[in-house]
């Protein structure tokens, strides 16, 4: 059985944490889609492309890989890409809250689908993408906290007068 897994999430921006979690699902399962979500109700510091494009070149060291955009319920995505397990990072207990009430969400919509939280390296725990992106627009130095792959989209967003 080909274990195929949708790792989703907003990644605006994908951070070292992100990479943290897709590197180590990707030792979990044969295959693992990282799949980016369009949300119309916020205002995004990078493209749905932008993301794309960063977290393409991140996870391009790892074969078993693939990066997507997606829009709509997540179960549904899952679904129509034959996957059987989504994938969540945890950075601490105030993430639990909200992931597990997403979970119990996911569930009741498609019982058939599992949710596997992977706890984010202790190193990594204070990256969010919002304090990425704050630092960002703010002038700070965000280069250590995302892959430089990622760095070079950001730089790019922000000259543009994102």
């Amino acid at each position: 059985m080909l274990r195929l897994a949708v790792y989703p999430g907003s990644f605006d921006p994908p951070t070292l944490g992100h990479l943290d979690v897709v590197e180590r699902a990707a030792r979990l399962f044969d295959r693992l889609v990282v799949a980016v979500g369009r949300n119309s109700s916020k205002r995004p510091l990078l493209s749905v492309e932008d993301r794309c494009e960063g977290l393409s070149r991140s996870v391009a060291h790892l074969e078993n890989v693939t990066v997507d955009a997606y829009e709509g319920l997540t179960v549904d995505y899952v679904e129509r890409v034959g996957a059987r397990a989504i994938v969540r990072g945890l950075r601490a207990t105030a993430d639990f809250e909200y992931e597990y009430q997403t979970t119990l969400v996911n569930r009741r919509l498609r019982h058939e689908v599992e949710t596997v939280f992977l706890m984010t390296s202790p190193e990594l725990g204070y990256l969010s993408s919002s304090i990425v992106r704050e630092v960002a627009l703010l002038g700070g130095d965000y280069a250590g906290m995302v892959p430089p792959a990622v760095a070079d989209v950001v730089k790019l967003a922000l000259s543009r007068g994102v």
